[in-house]
């Protein structure tokens, strides 16, 4: 379960298997305007379910341009499959520190998919 104060969350379900994709390491970034560098803010592993619970806090959000870092390689590997992607980046914009944000991403050795979820 995700706590109630993280207000934004990502699941990642592994398609091929129809699993959850547990274990995967992800990282989120967030843009600075002034220098338009990427800042790491966390580096997390998805949980049995796929979430990474707690992945950002309340203080830490504001408007801006974020990354999500999915390293699909080493997850990959780890299943012993190959694999086209070696990571998956999903940048995307948060408009408002008021809202609360769910990013999806549906897992294949050869493909993925992600949408603004609910």
């Amino acid at each position: 379960m995700e706590p109630l104060g993280s207000p934004l969350t990502t699941h990642v379900l592994d398609t091929a298997s129809g699993v959850p994709a547990r274990g995967l390491c992800l990282c989120l970034s967030r843009l600075e305007d002034h220098s338009q560098q990427w800042i790491e803010l966390r580096t997390s592993y998805t949980d049995p379910d796929g979430r990474c619970p707690g992945l950002l806090t309340q203080d830490q959000m504001k408007a801006g341009t974020y990354k999500l870092t999915f390293d699909t390689a080493a997850y990959w590997r780890k299943s012993g499959q190959e694999s086209f992607y070696p990571y998956v980046e999903v940048v995307f914009t948060i408009p408002s520190e008021a809202q609360k944000f769910h990013v999806p991403l549906l897992l294949s050795p050869w493909s993925y998919t992600t949408y603004r979820g609910s």
